[in-house]
């Protein structure tokens, strides 16, 4: 079984599909960070996981965890 990978998958790719499987409601109770709590948005939460590596890495280990249907 091949390990899933994010090489190649952009930030912004990887907040999208999330955002679009879970909705910030439900990705803020995944991952406890304001930008998913406080009028959620792609480019607040951009700007905040470029700066904070403790809160991708939470992002990106969400990503990989999940099991998209689509």
């Amino acid at each position: 079984m091949n390990k899933p990978s994010l090489d190649g998958v952009t930030l912004e790719a990887i907040v999208t599909r999330l955002q679009a499987h879970y909705g910030w409601e439900q990705l803020a109770v995944r991952i406890d960070i304001n930008c998913f709590i406080s009028d959620p948005s792609i480019k607040s939460s951009l700007k905040f996981l470029r700066r904070t590596p403790w809160a991708r890495k939470q992002v990106e280990d969400l990503y990989l965890a999940t099991t998209f249907t689509h």
